[in-house]
């Protein structure tokens, strides 16, 4: 599965994209030969200019030589790439900043120092990864002397960066003091290093700390120690791990796994703290932790447990201040004016989108609840203003930020959406996975998308069709089937659910020419099996895929599921994700003539659902007039849906009829139409006066690449029964079976 993920489409994880026009000779011109020659002059006369007219100022060299590659170890620089184009990724989708992955294939660190000094200036910063210790040390304090950049060694200083955090909170839940505290080490690698080093900064007593290694308690007396282990060596009389646990009130591990036994967490001091960091499994299991004494705060690497001590917390938003700022380096007083942000954040109460991603009601600082979650979107907002106003306070900042409100704003607007929303909704589906039913287990998309629903844990995927010919193909396509049901509509052992379900069926169409025999044969049909599994609640959701127009399939839907109270239509709706932010597009399956009634419900719907994904919904009618500068029955119709929705429905932001321009740009309709009602409100829902438009315009921006689109999402049945194009891709498919899971965790609730 890992692996056809990063071998699919296009190989790998990143790309470039142009952010200047190129349709041109003109745009070519200028943007190589011969304008490009006006900003080299100026950057060689100043340059300062590099980050006025260039990408530097937003750019980060992602480095390794693969000598310590995740649990992996020294797996080689070419073996490592995939973990840095990962890396570069959450640079990207997580802070907005670009990334370059830099693989070096060099071991000497003054060859691996003098290589990346020279390439250095290519970059904004520097992110050195996966590099073994000692020399990691080396290479990181050497570059951070001869460079002018911002450079860090992510694995030790964002480990630090984010366990300091949690450190400082779980001590205050403890009710302790960090300078009275006893500190327990395992491991003596880049990251246990730098953690001890920053605990120090923050009030942990040097002589109170004690450090192991493989061998033992490291021990001043002890022969051939390196500096660094030299630098946290004890002259206790203690020589094991167990022996130093005793009486201590912080372990923290970052070694190998089932080292620490429940009878060295029972020797520990009352209100004991243990951080568990080894990757994958730490050194001793959270839950038995938990079991072994009730006081203790426990934290791991895992994210299937509390407390998670993630780097992604910290790293892309301490290089975007950094960057922001100009700073020069990651100093002290940036590393711990992150830490500090990132627990007071933790302080802060949760959002309901923190809360929904992650499938859990009200969470709060406390025991399970130490440090912010990876997917909190006020991360940026917290972290990057306190480095970079930290770097301008120690006199390293080359443009230090004045205007703090403005740059909060820049923050909010830098990235737009870009899967963070599909991000939070699959993080709350694998809380509680539903049973959804994918009727066409004989398509190759269909049934590799209920392989990866089923390995991500999103769902509990049903598959409908043959068993022998669905596992024929999923053999053929490398699929392994575990965690997939199948369920053969046609098999003689289904008889008597066939049966139940076609006497249900007739009985609700009894007055639509639907006699039980002909209700019967319909059961063999895959998609009336699959909806009738949800209309019992044999099933939580539905999928079928038709090669037909939508509205046929939803003429179908309507009859069995119905439709939600209040309503008279339903519609479908596409999610756009683009830099510039999330779009809602109505109606773009279903209405193929929509009367007013038809636009109001939709915009109603719209309305309903666009909050659902824990958006704010401002909605304008489209149409090819503004505000009645057209007589046209179109554009009236438009009108008088407006009108209807505010007389009925106050509660909808919403106006209309506009043009797409005037609704995308605010200042543009504010400053033309003063009295529009949606005034200072930026437009994030467009319903579309017919479905021609909603699909065209919808199926074009999709196929321009403008954005990512997630779709069509059903709005208006009483159950979540979702249908879409049979030649829908993979990734499509996954998208529409997670939020149908999450429709069905939301009408459990209800």
């Amino acid at each position: 599965m890992a692996l056809e993920y990063h071998e699919e489409g296009k190989p790998g994880k990143i790309e470039i994209v142009p952010t200047k026009p190129y349709a041109s000779q003109h745009d070519l011109a200028l943007a190589y030969s011969p304008g490009v020659a006006y900003p080299c002059l100026e950057i060689e006369k100043n340059p300062e200019d590099a980050y006025r007219y260039t990408d530097k100022g937003n750019l980060v060299g992602v480095i390794s030589n693969g000598t310590a590659v995740l649990g992996l170890g020294n797996i080689g620089a070419l073996a490592g790439k995939p973990v840095m184009e990962g890396k570069a990724l959450l640079f990207k989708i997580f802070a907005g900043l670009d990334a370059f992955d830099i693989e070096i294939n060099e071991k000497d660190p003054d060859k691996m120092i003098e290589i990346v000094k020279a390439i250095s200036p290519t970059f904004g910063g520097i992110n050195l990864e996966d590099i073994k210790a000692p020399e990691c040390f080396e290479i990181e304090n050497r570059l951070k002397e001869e460079c002018d950049i911002p450079i860090m060694h992510d694995d030790q200083h964002g480990t630090a960066i984010i366990s300091g955090a949690g450190l400082i909170n779980a001590l205050q839940i403890q009710g302790k003091k960090i300078g009275d505290i006893k500190l327990v080490v395992n491991g003596a690698g880049a990251a246990a290093i730098s953690c001890t080093r920053l605990y120090v900064q923050l009030g942990v007593k040097s002589e109170n700390v004690v450090m192991c290694d493989s061998k033992g308690v490291i021990r001043a007396d002890r022969e051939n120690l390196n500096a660094q282990k030299r630098e946290f060596a004890t002259t206790r009389d203690l020589h094991t791990l167990a022996e130093a646990m005793v009486g201590a009130d912080v372990f923290l591990g970052l070694s190998v796994a089932d080292v620490v036994t429940p009878e060295m967490v029972l020797s520990m001091a009352e209100k004991p703290i243990v951080f568990a960091l080894a990757n994958p499994n730490p050194e001793i299991d959270y839950t038995l932790a938990m079991e072994t004494r009730p006081d203790i705060i426990v934290a791991t690497g895992r994210s299937d447990y509390p407390n998670q001590i993630n780097n992604v917390i910290g790293f892309p938003y301490i290089f975007r201040g950094a960057l922001d700022c100009g700073a020069t380096a990651i100093n002290e007083s940036m590393k711990i004016a992150a830490v500090y942000a990132i627990a007071d954040l933790a302080k802060q109460p949760v959002p309901a989108v923190v809360d929904e991603a992650y499938g859990m009601n009200n969470i709060k600082f406390g025991r399970e609840y130490i440090l912010p979650k990876a997917l909190d979107p006020r991360l940026l907002l917290c972290v990057a203003p306190a480095v970079a106003r930290a770097a301008a306070e120690s006199g390293i900042a080359r443009r230090p930020i004045t205007d703090w409100s403005a740059y909060k704003i820049r923050l909010r607007a830098l990235m737009g959406d870009d899967g963070k929303m599909m991000r939070r909704i699959t993080e709350l589906a694998r809380q509680t996975p539903k049973r959804v039913v994918i009727c066409e287990g004989n398509m190759d998309n269909m049934l590799r998308a209920a392989v990866r629903c089923a390995s991500s844990g999103v769902c509990k995927p049903v598959v409908l069709g043959n068993e022998e010919m669905i596992e024929k193909r999923a053999d053929r396509l490398g699929l392994s089937l575990d965690g997939v049901e199948i369920v053969n509509p046609r098999h003689d052992r289904e008889a008597d659910t066939r049966d139940r379900y076609a006497r249900i069926l007739a009985k609700k169409k009894a007055r639509e020419g639907f006699s039980f025999d002909l209700a019967l044969e319909k059961m063999y049909e895959r998609s009336y099996f699959g909806m009738m599994m949800v209309e019992t609640g044999d099933a939580d959701a539905c999928l079928y895929s038709s090669f037909a127009a939508g509205e046929a399939a939803a003429e179908d839907v309507v009859s069995i599921i119905g439709l939600q109270e209040g309503f008279t239509h339903f519609a479908t709706m596409h999610i756009l994700n683009t830099r510039k932010g999330t779009y809602f597009i109505a109606d773009t399956a279903v209405n193929p003539d929509a009367d007013k009634s038809a636009l109001v419900d939709i915009a109603r719907l719209a309305d309903h659902t666009v909050s659902f994904f824990a958006q704010e919904p401002v909605i304008a009618m489209l149409s090819y007039s503004n505000f009645g500068s057209s007589n046209h029955e179109e554009a009236t119709l438009v009108a008088s849906a407006v009108k209807e929705l505010h007389e009925k429905y106050p509660q909808v932001q919403v106006d209309g009829e506009m043009q797409v321009e005037y609704a995308l740009d605010t200042k543009l309709r504010d400053h033309t139409f003063p009295f529009n009602m949606i005034k200072g409100k930026t437009v994030n829902t467009l319903v579309f006066p017919n479905l021609t438009a909603a699909n065209t315009a919808t199926q074009m921006l999709l196929s321009m690449g403008v954005g990512s689109i997630i779709g069509p999402i059903q709005m208006g049945l009483k159950k979540p029964v979702y249908f879409t194009n049979s030649n829908a891709s993979v990734r499509e498919i996954i998208d529409l079976v997670t939020i149908a899971a999450i429709d069905a965790i939301a009408l459990e609730k209800k």
